[in-house]
């Protein structure tokens, strides 16, 4: 799971700078960084507020961050298959 890359990139989809969306969070940019950079892993009430700075439901977040590796073995011929379709039809959802 890439939960901080898709933070990443939920954020500068928004136009929003890192200093801007950790003021918003009341959390320091470093932290922020370690998060985007996968280094710390936020707790829930945090990924909420995220969630709701950008836009953007939990689950959705979740769901983009997934990878192969999130999947079971016997599953990943498929996940690659849909993977790409469901993740734009995500993104057209929440633009």
């Amino acid at each position: 799971m890439n939960l901080g890359m898709t933070i990443l990139q939920l954020r500068e989809k928004m136009g929003l700078k890192q200093g801007q969306l950790a003021e918003n969070l009341d959390i320091t940019q470093t932290y922020l960084s370690q998060i985007e950079n996968n280094k710390k892993l936020p707790n829930i009430a945090l990924l909420e507020r995220i969630s709701s700075e950008l836009s953007t439901p939990l689950p959705f977040i979740f769901f983009l961050s997934l990878d192969e590796k999130d999947i079971p073995a016997e599953r990943v011929p498929h996940f690659k298959l849909l993977e790409p379709l469901l993740k734009k039809f995500v993104h057209e959802l929440i633009d």
